[in-house]
């Protein structure tokens, strides 16, 4: 792990496309009209190559949202997500009223992002390399997280520094069997705003720092306690049921670091993070899971423009990134599974027709510490972005 962190510290300095560009509610917010409208859409086929077997591609229209925002007056305006994934679902990612009290004092409360690592605000395809988000943003983070809560945001333009800092519900951890393992870690435990309890309120923060020019740094944390229902309805002098209540309850304590760097036409991105669970050991003799007690992840990727000395908005971007993510960094009470130690590879390359559209392909190679053998699969994809 040291080892780890010296790389990501030596790389993390440098990283993104849109340095310090905005992600469509950012946009939206900014919007002079009574009623603005946004989106983005991701098209995508994947097809997993092997030299023994044959293997059917996958084509899917991934995700097709719409944004909406509705200004009040002056200080009050009102911003929502909702999206289709793979056509049959809706999802709202967003729905949240923000009131400016000052220029470095916004209240905000409803639906709101968890402001950890890169991808988890900024997931328009437009505005990341390759045709799927990078898997640490999808097994540790994890992307898309969003919770009900309220809070302050704002920015402090002489220290060029964006502050976010909310209370939300947590993720859910029991609700008639566990939602938590170890190959997924935290993902199955979103609640998403969709009838969530709530027993224990959680605090997410994030700082970014935007002083240099070309280049962006964040620092996330998160800390609180995962919700159950089995507190529901006990009586408060039945120790034994609420020992039992208390079994099914993680505590959670994240960190993030993230940049962005870009530069005649180079273009990084660098993100880490790292989780601690506790009462790992009863939760998973409990739940019957394989719950990991410490979290670990980074990548680290680079891109070079092509066209970045040409008079043209569009850019051709070829890049590639290195990921590794464990979610069995640490274990109690259960045996280490080597397959959750996981190393993603994707060199691809992107061509931006437009700031909102592109085309993208790439290449990926999955390999994990149980195996010495890599998987690979090409990947192809359309992304819009308004």
């Amino acid at each position: 792990m040291k080892k780890s962190l010296l790389l990501v510290s030596m790389l993390i300095g440098i990283s993104v496309y849109f340095v310090n560009g905005q992600n469509t509610a950012e946009k939206l917010l900014d919007a002079e009209d009574k009623l603005s409208i946004g989106g983005y859409a991701q098209i995508d086929y994947n097809q997993p190559l092997s030299s023994d077997v044959h293997q059917n591609g996958k084509m899917d229209i991934h995700r097709l949202v719409m944004m909406f925002a509705y200004r009040f007056n002056e200080r009050t305006q009102f911003v929502t997500e909702i999206e289709y994934e793979h056509v049959s679902e809706v999802y709202v990612e967003q729905a949240f009223l923000n009131y400016r009290i000052n220029n470095w004092l916004n209240f905000r409360g409803g639906l709101l992002l968890i402001p950890m690592g890169i991808v988890n605000e900024y997931h328009e395809p437009a505005t990341y390399n390759g045709v799927e988000r990078p898997n640490l943003d999808s097994r540790i983070v994890p992307t898309t997280w969003r919770e009900i809560g309220a809070g302050f945001t704002g920015t402090f333009q002489q220290l060029d520094l964006k502050y976010q800092l909310y209370l939300v519900n947590g993720f859910k951890s029991y609700d008639g069997g566990g939602k938590l393992s170890g190959g997924n870690a935290l993902r199955g435990g979103r609640q998403k705003g969709a009838e969530s309890i709530l027993t224990h309120p959680n605090l997410s923060t994030k700082f970014d720092y935007y002083g240099i020019p070309g280049l962006r740094l964040g620092l996330s944390a998160y800390t609180g306690k995962t919700q159950t229902s089995l507190y529901n309805g006990i009586p408060k002098d039945d120790q034994a049921l609420e020992a039992m209540a208390d079994s099914s309850v993680i505590g959670l304590n994240m960190l993030g670091l993230d940049a962005r760097y870009s530069t005649n036409g180079w273009v990084f991105r660098g993100q880490l993070n790292y989780a601690s669970l506790n009462n790992t050991d009863e939760y998973n003799a409990f739940a019957g899971k394989d719950l990991g007690s410490q979290l670990f992840g980074y990548y680290v990727e680079a891109g070079y423009d092509l066209l970045n000395k040409q008079s043209t908005e569009q850019k051709l971007v070829p890049f590639v990134r290195y990921e590794k993510h464990n979610t069995h960094q640490k274990v109690d009470g259960i045996a280490k599974n080597l397959a959750y130690d996981r190393t993603d590879i994707t060199a691809g390359i992107g061509w931006w027709m437009a700031a909102g559209a592109v085309l993208k392909a790439d290449l990926q190679w999955f390999g994990n510490e149980a195996t010495d053998d890599y998987t690979k699969q090409l990947n192809l994809g359309i992304g819009i972005w308004f």
